[in-house]
């Protein structure tokens, strides 16, 4: 019998049951896509991180409990968290992903806050896919629009985007992978909060989403016309981001901490 080390890792904050937790697993050789999975649905979490040193850099892939998916920020930022935490890297050295969506990259701020490169997503307007936003409880929204596999929706306050208690069983027939709903940010201090729902791939609602923030960054740069920003994701959880635009790229900047470690036996 094996042990294979996994720990679980609260993303997009410094506190503990608070963020985006992400199961992170460290393997030493390649394991079958339904190992990946079946661990997956036993952590339950949004996703899990399967980390392979391969040449200068690590393969990471990341599941849901349904299924494999091309790109999740907040499970790499706890994949990178735990590379330093654990000496498998050395503090000074950033951390190389290969990836579904090519190569990523994270290096630790002076502050502690960890940075992901991560590519840009553009939105364009779009007609809401029927039943999306009364399944979602929105009437008018300010702006719907597609990037990727997934819709964002403007509403006008905070409140609005707080108070939404979506139909999940009706959004999981909606045909789209997930939905942001975003608004500027009554909160001092911020500039726009989200939520995200994704029934389609097993998860209600992601408590926070470093891969629609690739999306919210320039969408939200864009009308605030200024290159960085400070987000917060409204979910019951909560967690918060700094992003910034670089181009093509997205800077995406946040904390993580480490609430267990544990072995599985293979």
């Amino acid at each position: 019998m094996v042990s294979i080390p996994l720990f679980q890792v609260d993303a997009f904050t410094n506190q503990p049951f608070s963020g985006n937790p992400a199961g992170v697993v460290l393997l030493k050789e390649p394991m079958p896509d339904t190992w990946m999975l079946g661990i997956a649905r036993e952590m339950n979490l949004s996703e899990t991180a399967f980390l392979l040193p391969e040449g200068d850099a690590f393969r990471l892939r990341w599941f849901t409990p349904a299924v494999e998916v091309t790109l999740c920020g907040h499970a790499t930022l706890a994949s990178a968290h735990i590379l330093w935490e654990q000496n498998v890297l050395p503090p000074g050295k950033s951390a190389q992903f290969e990836t579904l969506s090519g190569r990523l990259t994270a290096e630790r701020c002076p502050d502690g806050w960890i940075a992901l490169d991560i590519p840009a997503r553009s939105t364009d307007p779009a007609a809401p896919p029927e039943g999306m936003l009364p399944a979602l409880g929105i009437d008018r929204p300010v702006f719907v629009g597609r990037y990727k596999e997934d819709y964002l929706v403007e509403l006008e306050s905070e409140d609005q985007v707080r108070r939404l208690d979506p139909d999940f069983a009706r959004l999981k027939s909606v045909p789209t992978r997930g939905v942001v709903v975003t608004a500027r940010a009554r909160m001092p201090g911020y500039d726009f909060v989200s939520r995200f729902f994704a029934p389609a791939v097993g998860v209600n609602e992601d408590p926070v989403t470093g891969s629609a923030h690739c999306a919210l960054a320039p969408y939200w740069s864009g009308k605030f016309q200024k290159p960085s920003l400070h987000a917060y994701q409204a979910s019951p959880r909560g967690g918060e981001l700094r992003v910034h635009i670089l181009g093509e790229r997205v800077r995406l900047e946040g904390q993580a901490v480490t609430v267990f470690t544990a072995s599985l036996q293979v």
